[in-house]
Formats: structure tokens, sequence, C-alpha cells
């Protein structure tokens, strides 16, 4: 059976061009069939990227056959992946994530979580010398996951071997990083497409709090003003986005890639403590900026409060 790869719900850069990267690897070195799918729709970057490098969009699948072997690429948490995810024979998993727990596998497997900014960096690490076969398309698929994961070195994540890494790809590419870089936050920074609650699921996770059940949801952004025109509808939206996803509230965090800082919208009293518990905040309006903070899972979850 063909080995399916995908990441977690809410497709990003790096949930959509790993499971391509990883795929190439399992069919052309490792001789097993393999086949890159999504969860959903990727954004508008990781849409680009697809552009960019003449990749095909992979299938969006709703769900697993149990038994179907698969490989968890970018998130271990079960609540961002297929229901009856342990039901399936999961094979392996790549990830830069925590560990959440929750998942369950037939038998030993192969799991490699590492402290690094981008499940990509991860993957070129596996690959050892036979990184060096990947075709232009999967190194410039590689190098858009880890420039946009690290927001072009700005997010506290970035390691000095993603850095590494990058430029080696890059380098092999004959890319100017820093227009590239520019071409994929612009991209990230199109929203004109998507409507309020699109934009609210678009790069979100589910996590509790203290009993409290939010939708995080981060948009990385270059032209912030372009999100923050839509904050009264974005907080209209919030309410039903919430109700239909079982949590008890959507935070959004509009992230100013140049600026280095994140807008908190702020609808009611619930937020307003959240952001003055979690980020020490001085709240007195609709919207509270967060200088520095870029990382939804280094900064921004670790420290949430109710």
């Amino acid at each position: 059976m063909t080995v399916q790869v995908f990441g977690h719900k809410s497709p990003d850069t790096d949930s959509t061009g790993s499971p391509i990267v990883w795929s190439w690897y399992l069919n052309e070195v490792k001789g097993i069939a393999a086949a890159p799918k999504l969860l959903g729709e990727p954004n508008t970057e990781a849409a680009f990227v697809l552009k960019r490098w003449n990749l095909n969009k992979p299938d969006i699948i709703a769900g697993v056959d149990a038994g179907a072997p698969v490989v968890i690429v970018d998130t271990n948490n079960p609540a961002e992946l297929p229901e009856g995810i342990n039901n399936a024979d999961i094979t392996a998993i790549i990830d830069h994530h925590k560990l959440v727990g929750g998942l369950e596998t037939k038998g030993p497997i192969d799991i490699t979580i590492r402290p690094l900014a981008c499940t990509a960096t991860i993957m070129v690490d596996l690959m050892g010398d036979d990184a060096a076969k990947m075709p232009d398309a999967i190194k410039g698929a590689a190098l858009s996951c880890i420039l946009s994961d690290t927001l072009e070195f700005r997010s506290p994540t970035t390691t000095d071997h993603d850095r590494a890494v990058a430029e080696k790809l890059a380098a092999d590419l004959g890319i100017d990083i820093a227009s590239y870089a520019s071409e994929l936050f612009e991209a990230k920074s199109d929203i004109s497409a998507f409507s309020d609650a699109e934009l609210l699921r678009m790069d979100s996770k589910e996590y509790t709090v203290d009993g409290k059940e939010f939708r995080v949801s981060v948009l990385e952004t270059t032209a912030p003003k372009l999100v923050l025109d839509r904050k009264d509808s974005l907080m209209a939206s919030m309410v039903d986005v919430a109700k239909e996803d079982g949590a008890d509230q959507v935070l959004l965090f509009v992230v100013d890639i140049l600026n280095e800082e994140a807008t908190l919208l702020v609808p009611n009293d619930l937020v307003k403590t959240v952001a003055e518990k979690s980020f020490g905040a001085t709240v007195s309006g609709d919207t509270v900026v967060l200088p520095g903070i870029m990382s939804r899972k280094k900064q921004i979850i670790p420290n949430l409060k109710v």
C-alpha cells in the first residue's frame, strides 16, 4: 500500500512542503511508494510555493482508512489530525513541536522530534548524503518551509542549524534568500480572497488552557493593516467560529514580520484577562500590541494563562 504523508490541519507552508519532500525521499531513495496529502486547503504562501516550484498540489483528504500506512509530519497532536488516526498504521513521525501525547501505534515506529524551527530542516538531516540528490523543486520546497517557519530567521525558534541548512539550499538553487523571502511574505500577506472565518482558521491550532478551549490563530504578514482594518468583522466572526469548532474563544494574533511584534484582538474580558496574565500587557482598547512576540510555539502557547 502507498504510504500517505501529511501534516496538520490548516496546512501552512511546512505542512504542505514537508509531505512533498518526504514523499520524494521515500519514493526515490528508499523505494517505498508514498504520496503527500493535505488536511485542508493550503494557505496563500503555501499555494505560492507550489506554483513557484511547479509542484502538484497534494490531494486533500478528510480521513484515513483503518490500517492505512501513514507518516505524520510537522505535528504529533491528535487534535490536528484526522479522526480515527489511531486506527491507521502510523509508521513514522517527524516533528519539531512539543510531545503532546495521545497517538497510538500498531507497533514500534521511527519517531524524530528535534528542537529545530522547521520539519524540513530535520528531513534534510535525516536524508544525510542523499539530500544532495533532491531535484531543484524539492530543494525549493524545503527552503520555503524553513524560511516560512523561521520568518526569514526572525523567529526566536530559529537555530543556527536551520539557517545553515537554508543557506546551503539557497546556494544550491542560486537564490537570494532576502529576495525570495520577500516573495513568500508578500504571498502570505494577501488575504483579500478569504472570509473572516477562513482567516480565523487559516493558521490555527486548538489548545486547552486552565479548562478553557482556545483556537489560537496566527496571521503572519508584512501588511498588518490589511488584517486590522477588518478587526470589527473578525471579532464578530469569532463567536460563530468558536461555537462551530467547540471552542470557548478564538485568539487572533496578527504577527508583523518586519516590525517583529504581534497585535492581539481583544473582543471581550476573557481575552483581556488572557493578554494581561499571559503577556503582562496593559489593555485599554480592542487591540493590544505585544512587542517581540513572533512565535506561537515558543512565545504564545507556553505563556497562555486565564
